[in-house]
């Protein structure tokens, strides 16, 4: 389970996401698209073409965490 801060938002990214991506790919689309920063504490989600696989990337402070369902 995540613990995460009062006031962390979760943000979805709409449409679809190439799940090919890894921290980086992620990060830049966060930045361009979303245009937020991704070591702000906040959990940004994307989801894949048919909708069966999430990625979630979200900075504990230590550095940026990656989950895949």
């Amino acid at each position: 389970m995540i613990e995460l801060r009062t006031g962390t938002k979760i943000w979805l990214a709409a449409g679809v996401t190439d799940m090919r991506r890894g921290f980086d790919g992620l990060s830049a689309q966060v930045q361009t698209v979303l245009e937020q920063q991704p070591f702000s504490g906040h959990v940004f989600v994307f989801r894949g073409r048919r909708g069966d696989i999430v990625k979630l990337l979200w900075f504990d402070g230590d550095g940026l965490c990656l989950f895949a369902k």
